[in-house]
């Protein structure tokens, strides 16, 4: 059975998005938007996807989960010897996008990436459910493996390993935060005449608001 492609399509027609209706911080907008989107049950609101460049300058995107959203930036946490801990290395920037279909909405995020502190996350990594601290040990991430057993050996051989104690932060495993500089909020219209308000951090520190054609 074929799908025609070129006939999906869905009008947007629940909001509308001014510059007026912004906060003037765009993490806090953020921050308003997210809330809005858990209200409106939102199958994974921290769902984002994760783009980074590769050694080549090859763009590569994958979708992670956001664990925290503050003025020090939007922070994700991942084995850093993975192919996206490699691009990061290599270029320290990247892009963030969210998309909330039930309200018809999109966030975009760019900006440069930093570790954050190893005591955040160890902090992150102690609230982890145990089996997710032992996977985080047992997955040779974005490395090629024969098979599955690999894994499934690994897991018992570091179950054993840590039984009766707590399981450690590994060395190669920890958080990033997307300082932002350029944050775009969009909201679906009717006929593709959609919303952009884009907001640009100046030198000062100072964040300046816009509107941009669809």
């Amino acid at each position: 059975m074929s799908t025609n492609y070129a006939d999906l399509r869905k009008d947007y027609t629940q909001a509308s998005l001014d510059v007026s209706d912004t906060l003037p911080n765009p993490v806090e907008q953020f921050q308003k938007w997210f809330k809005e989107a858990q209200d409106a049950q939102v199958l994974e609101p921290n769902a984002m996807t994760l783009s980074t460049v590769s050694a080549e300058g090859r763009p590569v995107a994958r979708i992670v989960l956001v664990k925290d959203v503050d003025e020090q930036g939007f922070t994700f946490f991942t084995n850093y010897e993975s192919r996206k801990g490699k691009d990061l290395e290599k270029h320290p920037y990247a892009a963030l996008t969210f998309y909330w279909p039930e309200l018809e909405r999109q966030v975009r995020i760019e900006g440069a990436v930093e570790k954050v502190d190893k005591a955040v996350s160890e902090q992150y990594f102690s609230s982890r459910p145990r089996g997710s601290q032992i996977g985080a040990w047992a997955s040779p991430q974005s490395q090629e493996i024969p098979n599955r057993g690999i894994l499934e050996t690994r897991q018992r051989d570091f179950v054993e390993r840590f039984d009766g104690g707590d399981v450690p932060l590994p060395g190669h495993w920890g958080g990033y935060a997307v300082k932002p500089d350029h944050i775009e909020f969009w909201q679906g219209r009717a006929s593709r005449l959609h919303d952009r308000i884009v907001y640009q951090k100046q030198a000062s520190g100072s964040w300046e608001r816009k509107r941009l054609a669809p």
